[in-house]
């Protein structure tokens, strides 16, 4: 038996860096950044950047460590610390031009896809990461798809979001899946039954889940494999999603197969291998995607941590 101290200990240790992170920012400055951004542009208000970048830049020491671990492995030597404020300021790029595009500004970017060509008129499960804009990825869900977008999350972050998105675009709130509930699914399957695309970033674990561990970036990682078991359980394709930023407005999303579970129904053995294979297939396209565009990748923390 433990008392209540030490379970409330043992509860932190195996709880993930992200999740120890203290909240950045608050719901009353995202509100002003709007009201301010809406009012004189895009472009003047990208100043608040340098400022929100800087700040973070300055008194984030955590994830200052966590951008030099990262983008010495993906750059192959030590990054200047130039290249790590980039880094911190890609990551504001991407949340300031949220604003415009959960406000439907599409006419403020230039936004290049590929991979449109692998939709139909069915829905299907998009696994991204925290890497470049999924806004970017809704805005082409809705607007070259034809579909609507709803994002599947966890609990406590889905709660985030949504008041996040709420003070930005109430309607966006409503395209949340909050997992962890026992309706989750069962609302996840109906939208895609009525032909929504369902995204979920697959790069994060709550601690207290399933894992695999896979070589990623030169280390070992532990990817979840709830993302991928719950493309299992709902017998759909799964599409890999990827919407980097590529400097000033421009975007470029990316679509790629990724595992197909639409299928017949194959026995636990056979389902439990090919989960694990759709883990490892999501981290090597992530880790190319990361290899490629860098200053794309907004994990500030340690990914690589040991797993009790």
């Amino acid at each position: 038996m433990t008392n209540g101290t030490d379970a409330a200990g043992d509860m932190k240790a195996a709880a993930p860096a992200w999740r120890l992170m203290p909240e950045r920012g608050s719901l009353t400055l995202i509100r002003f950044m709007v009201r301010v951004s809406l009012a004189v542009g895009r472009a003047p208000s990208r100043v608040l950047l340098w400022i929100g970048a800087a700040y973070f830049f300055v008194t984030g020491g955590a994830a200052r460590r966590a951008s030099r671990d990262f983008l010495a492995r993906v750059l192959g030597r030590k990054p200047t610390p130039a290249e790590i404020f980039r880094h911190f300021f890609s990551f504001s790029t991407t949340v300031h031009d949220r604003i415009f595009l959960l406000k439907d500004r599409f006419d403020l970017f230039e936004i290049e896809v590929h991979g449109a060509e692998l939709f139909d008129d069915q829905g299907a499960l998009l696994m991204g990461a925290h890497f470049g804009s999924f806004e970017a990825l809704r805005a082409c869900g809705r607007g070259l798809a034809q579909r609507r977008v709803a994002m599947a999350m966890y609990e406590e972050n889905a709660r985030k979001v949504t008041e996040v998105l709420a003070a930005i675009s109430p309607a966006a709130a409503q395209d949340i899946i909050a997992l962890g509930r026992a309706e989750a699914m069962l609302e996840a399957r109906r939208h895609l039954e009525q032909g929504a695309l369902v995204g979920v970033l697959a790069d994060r674990t709550l601690g207290d889940e399933a894992t695999l561990p896979v070589e990623f970036l030169g280390a070992t990682a532990h990817f979840p494999t709830g993302p991928m078991r719950m493309a299992a359980v709902l017998r759909q394709r799964v599409i890999f999603m990827a919407g980097m930023h590529r400097g000033g407005n421009r975007y470029e999303v990316r679509f790629e197969p990724l595992a197909d579970f639409s299928g017949a129904e194959v026995d636990p053995v056979a389902r439990t291998e090919r989960i694990a294979e759709g883990v490892r297939a999501y981290a090597a396209r992530l880790e190319a995607h990361a290899r490629e565009a860098p200053y794309n990748w907004f994990n500030f923390f340690d990914f690589w941590e040991r797993r009790p």
